[in-house]
């Protein structure tokens, strides 16, 4: 029997008004700096979070390496070379300005983060002498080991120490309070956004923020195509309850979006078809260069990106002949094997070649140093093994000197997935940005996950600390401007109403879930055709229609789980939309249609779409809009440059 007992009181009928100059849309890693560096420009800031700020967000438990910290004092790679080497990977689908700025500001960031208390070097000396370890600076890199670029860090620090500094610089956090909605001036779709509404995820209060200027920091869209009701808690690579409602919530207010028909295999799910992401061994990343062993202990040939078989480990950790650097996972160039693996394996080269299942992470082969500083800092610091590998594992006795890692990977095993079976991963669409990390919604910024091609730790805090700057100018030459309140009564009107449904024949937020998953699967899988796309798009808005008048509510939690699958279903319809606008196949959006064109007049453009009282508004830009970036980034950020880093 269901138990309707509610530990709160609950507080639907109130309602609480806040104003600042910066309002901040999300508390990891990209919000806590955007709100950090507006402060710092003497701004009156609001942060809001869905959960607790200490430890919300994809990077909340933990971290384990920086990836571009290209201005570091050891580094041999520029800021220009090793952006243009991530458009160069993505064959131009990427977002070139988001990615100078980490590569520009990264380090600094790093510095900043260090002195608000997170941990960056080697400071006890443990690994003194080793490889990766330069004894001036006490700093330990990652991957490649020649140009020093991408850092080894004590990422469980980091988030306690930011929320350390936002509370010594007087940001008011408001926890566990999930945003609705944006408001914009006279409440018209494409206006200046002069707010947000929220409602607290434990009493139901409902929250209206007013402000200057905005910055969503929210997650990245999941649970669009993989979801499990038995394992609603493990079905994609980041936190529960990071689903994407910065997306909707954006589209619906008016803004650009670009790549959102981009979408990969699935890899990092356990929505019942494979197991938790990072469970096991994990070569290209946290696990990079153990060897892979099959169940009989034969190695599987470890190359460089020409098919040199790598027999000394320290080899892995330096360029190939000719090779000026590379990138994790492989890049700039990916790396040819004689047989494909262990970043590119083929099942069926595999078996063919005589290897037997299972497949095992073998550390134990490792020198002393690199075993010790890939479990004890690669694992124990990334957030995502941090807890159930390495402290778990440790507790019950495995020792990477003597014990191996069975593997599980797409190909790999029985537990592999679908093809369609999608997911929005590796620099996957959100809004659109221009040399500020402003929308074209005046008075809205966007930073993190949020942003289109989207990545990593370092992104996030770099881009955050950019938005931060740039919002509080535009709040320091703007008034506040009143909210709508017949836009906020129809807000509140949509948020309450699956708590009036009847329970015995209403819909529950899992199965509203499952049917969209289900849905995108059927109808926007890995080929795409019109005929599929449309009667998909004439489903979800059925479910919009039909469907979410039905659902039901008992608490608080459940009305946010409902809200949340909400705007799953917005950012499906985005996605398709996305998808019937790009008539062509692109490789490097792992976007294929069985039904393309043959003009690839936009083979090289990015498609941005907007939606605006219910018509699709698209348009074509060029993949490198955003022109020269050292040339660009300076004439906008002039400021920072001569050293006022508020």
């Amino acid at each position: 029997m269901y138990d309707n007992a509610w530990p709160y009181p609950l507080e639907y009928d109130r309602e609480e008004i806040i104003n600042a100059d910066v309002l901040v849309l999300g508390g990891g890693v990209a919000g806590c700096m955007a709100a950090i560096a507006a402060a710092r420009a003497g701004q009156k800031v609001l942060l809001v979070e869905k959960g607790a700020t200490k430890r919300s967000g994809a990077g909340g438990s933990g971290c384990d390496h920086w990836e571009s910290a290209a201005t570091n004092p050891c580094s041999k790679v520029t800021p220009e070379e090793l952006t243009q080497a991530m458009l160069h990977d993505n064959d131009g689908f990427n977002n070139g300005i988001s990615h100078y700025i980490e590569c520009r500001e990264g380090y600094d960031r790093l510095l900043d983060i260090e002195k608000m208390g997170g941990k960056i070097r080697d400071t006890e000396d443990e690994f003194v002498g080793a490889d990766f370890r330069d004894d001036e600076t006490k700093l330990m890199f990652a991957y490649d080991y020649e140009n020093k670029f991408t850092l080894r860090i004590w990422g469980t620090t980091f988030k306690p120490a930011m929320h350390k500094e936002l509370r010594r610089l007087g940001v008011q956090i408001l926890d566990r309070v999930m945003v609705t909605s944006l408001l914009t001036e006279k409440g018209a779709q494409g206006g200046r956004c002069v707010g947000a509404t929220g409602i607290h995820t434990r009493t139901g209060k409902f929250y209206i923020f007013n402000a200057k200027s905005s910055i969503i920091c929210m997650s990245r869209p999941a649970r669009v195509w993989l979801f499990s009701a038995e394992l609603p808690g493990l079905c994609e690579f980041r936190p529960t309850q990071c689903i994407g409602d910065g997306h909707a919530m954006g589209w619906r207010a008016g803004a650009e979006f670009t790549m959102m028909e981009k979408s990969v295999r699935a890899e990092f799910s356990a929505s019942g078809r494979s197991y938790p992401p990072y469970g096991a061994g994990n070569n290209h990343n946290t696990w990079y260069a153990a060897s892979i062993i099959d169940s009989r202990g034969k190695e599987i040939p470890y190359a460089d990106r020409d098919g040199n078989i790598l027999n000394d480990v320290k080899d892995r950790f330096r360029p190939a002949k000719g090779q000026k650097f590379f990138m994790k996972g492989g890049g700039i160039d990916f790396p040819k094997y004689e047989i494909e693996g262990p970043e590119t394996l083929s099942f069926s080269k595999m078996m063919e070649e005589g290897y037997k299942l299972p497949f095992y992470a073998d550390l134990t082969t490792l020198p002393e140093e690199e075993r010790r500083v890939i479990w004890g800092m690669m694992v124990g610091q990334e957030g995502k093994t941090n807890v159930p590998i390495y402290r778990n594992y440790t507790k019950e006795g495995f020792d990477p000197a003597k014990h191996v890692l069975q593997c599980y990977g797409t190909g790999w095993t029985s537990a592999s997935f679908l093809p369609q079976e999608r997911q929005l991963f590796g620099l996957p669409g959100g809004f659109f940005n221009d040399w500020t990390l402003s929308t074209n919604i005046q008075g809205l910024y966007v930073a993190g996950d949020a942003l289109y091609a989207s990545d990593c730790y370092g992104h996030a805090a770099a881009t955050g600390y950019y938005a931060g700057r740039h919002a509080a100018k535009y709040a320091l030459s703007n008034d506040l401007l009143q909210w709508d309140r017949q836009q906020v009564d129809k807000e509140k009107v949509r948020v309450y109403a699956p708590l009036k449904n009847d329970p015995h024949s209403s819909i529950g937020w899992k199965e509203l879930n499952m049917a969209i998953a289900k849905t995108m699967q059927n109808y926007c899988g890995e080929v795409k055709y019109d005929d599929l796309l449309k009667v998909g798009l004439v489903r979800l808005k059925e479910y919009e229609e039909n469907i979410i008048p039905q659902t039901f509510a008992y608490n608080p939690h459940e009305l946010v789980r409902l809200l949340e699958v909400f705007d799953i279903l917005t950012v499906s319809q985005i996605i398709i939309e996305a998808s019937l606008a790009r008539k062509i196949s692109v490789d490097a959006l792992y976007f294929k249609r069985g039904d393309a064109i043959e003009d690839e007049s936009s083979k090289d453009k990015l498609i941005v779409i907007k939606q605006h009282e219910g018509e699709i508004i698209k348009r074509e830009v060029s993949v490198d809009f955003f022109g020269d970036l050292k040339e660009n980034y300076e004439k906008y950020n002039q400021d920072y440059i001569r050293g006022d880093r508020s």
